[in-house]
């Protein structure tokens, strides 16, 4: 073990006690079932909807026992920062209402982004120094591997451990002599683990958990000749949710292997221990077998995706809550995002991420929101991603309306549900605005049907000259089934199909023919629906494009 003086000379002289700390970040003094839960993105990229997930029930948990919920950015790996990474993760948890209790500014337990607490981890690194409890090691990245190519070769288990731990066991001379020297070193962890230990700790998801212990010296602060002195995410996250009180931690599987060097290092700092509660993956369907959501492979696999596309932020909430509890996708979803979620009832098996299923919740939830909402939401959401369509919905608001109360509203049975994300609007709806729809004028076009081009400038003239802005829906479609019996079409598909060739087409394609004209497509709502709702100049107008 170093001498105090050789250790406390390699720190700032200034550099706090931990007791300093301790009085800084005193316990919460919260009732004894709160929870104090934290989120530790790394902007080394975008934001994982598996980050959203875990944030939605950390919020939950902690606001349904009381206690308060963090977002800690772990951006100690500089080197790997993506820009706009952090201002993207306050983004996502704005937009689906999960903001955190506690971040940046906003706590009494901040500094809430690791890059900033360096003072607080030097003290900790210092003091398992000073107690014998962690070493200096020199090794180079040469010398390390060698030692990993060995170990392959011998078929051992890779790692800096025992007698491959080679600054382990260095005299108090062989390290000032290195330091002497100016060699850059790391700080390790002197792991008190053995081969053959075992470690046995709780999981709050997944009951009692045995796992090999930790044997590895896992280096706990970065090399000497980087600034700034930052730690690794093992002793970061130790340290960080002591003093920050942190009491449940909520994380992926892919964690479970940690937790024996986890729980090494509390004990070897004295804090308590955390609770964890290791989720099981989101989960793609691919062919016939499941795996992870890739951020590589799936671009549904960035909340960006979801936020870019509009989706309403409560249907994902309730989405995303019955992957949790299945049984809160069993609820309407305002009573869903109100009840408590249960790390008891979290399965172990990796939910799969249907977005057809989300699509149809989706739906189902704007077809409950008035037109008024609707349009404000989509606003909101324009304003960054469709400028020229903000513009359109206030100086068209009333197109918007009426367009927004075709075959929907509280009188009809089963309302129209094409509108299942904001960026959905334009394809929907624009056809009901004169400057966003485009007249078609080919008569070729082939969503005319290939109906000869000089019936369909007959038929359009014939419905143009006599068209009557009728109130009823019938009356007015009997304008199309006059034309249509006028010009040689059958009166329903089956007689058409009786005798193809007597007929161009039955009532269905004449009454295609003035769908395409009005909405440009084969599919749309009740077209005497739609031609209420345009008017009757428009109506001529486009009617008429057929007949140029």
């Amino acid at each position: 073990m170093l001498d105090r003086a050789v250790v406390d000379a390699l720190f700032p002289s200034d550099l706090p006690e931990p007791s300093f700390w301790e009085e800084q970040y005193p316990p919460r003094g919260l009732g004894e079932e709160a929870k104090v839960t934290r989120l530790g993105p790394s902007p080394t990229g975008f934001l994982h909807i598996g980050g959203l997930y875990v944030g939605l029930i950390d919020r939950d948990l902690a606001t349904q026992s009381g206690g308060s919920y963090i977002v800690r950015v772990e951006d100690t790996d500089q080197a790997r920062e993506v820009p706009g990474a952090v201002e993207q993760f306050t983004r996502a948890f704005k937009y689906f209402g999960i903001e955190p209790d506690e971040a940046d500014e906003a706590g009494s337990y901040g500094p809430y982004h690791q890059s900033k607490r360096e003072q607080v981890y030097l003290t900790y690194v210092r003091e398992l120094l000073r107690e014998g409890k962690a070493y200096l090691c020199f090794a180079t990245k040469d010398e390390l591997a060698d030692i990993t190519a060995r170990q392959q070769a011998t078929k051992l288990p890779t790692g800096y451990y025992g007698r491959w731990a080679i600054w382990r066991d260095k005299t108090a001379e062989e390290v000032q002599e290195a330091l002497d020297a100016g060699r850059p070193y790391v700080v390790r962890f002197r792991s008190p683990g053995k081969a053959g230990e075992r470690t046995r700790f709780t999981d709050a998801i997944r009951g009692d958990l045995e796992h090999e212990a930790n044997r590895n010296d896992v280096v706990i602060l970065k090399a000497s000749d980087q600034s700034p002195r930052l730690p690794t995410y093992h002793f970061a996250h130790a340290v960080d949710d002591h003093l920050m009180r942190v009491n449940l931690v909520v994380r992926g599987e892919e964690w479970i292997s940690s937790v024996p060097t986890h729980l090494q290092l509390f004990d070897a700092l004295g804090f308590d221990r955390v609770e964890y509660a290791h989720i099981a993956p989101l989960m793609k369907q691919q062919g016939g077998s499941r795996r992870k959501l890739s951020k590589r492979k799936d671009p549904e696999a960035s909340v960006e995706y979801f936020i870019e596309a509009g989706f309403p932020a409560e249907a994902v909430q309730y989405y995303l809550r019955g992957l949790v509890n299945a049984r809160l996708a069993e609820l309407p979803l305002t009573e869903a995002l109100q009840a408590p979620i249960s790390l008891a009832e979290c399965g172990v098996a990796g939910p799969l991420v249907d977005l057809v299923k989300l699509d149809d919740i989706c739906a189902d939830y704007v077809a409950t929101l008035s037109g008024e909402e609707i349009i404000s939401r989509i606003s909101d959401w324009a304003q960054t991603y469709d400028q020229p369509l903000v513009t359109l919905l206030s100086e068209e608001r009333d197109i918007a309306l009426a367009a927004l109360q075709v075959e929907r509203g509280p009188e009809v049975a089963n309302p129209r549900k094409d509108l299942r994300k904001w960026s959905d609007f334009r394809p929907a709806y624009g056809f009901f605005f004169p400057s966003l729809f485009e007249l078609v004028t080919d008569r070729t076009d082939e969503r005319l049907g290939g109906l000869a081009p000089e019936l369909i400038a007959a038929f359009a003239a014939d419905f143009a000259d006599g068209y009557a802005d009728l109130e009823d829906g019938k009356e007015w479609f009997n304008q199309i089934r006059e034309l249509a019996t006028k010009h040689g079409f059958a009166p329903n598909p089956k007689e058409l199909k009786k005798n193809p060739d007597a007929y161009p087409g039955s009532i269905r394609e004449a009454a295609q023919l003035i769908r395409v004209a009005l909405t440009g497509s084969k599919a749309s709502p009740d077209l005497h629906a739609v031609a209420r709702t345009l008017g009757t100049d428009e109506v001529l107008r486009r009617v008429r494009a057929l007949t140029a």
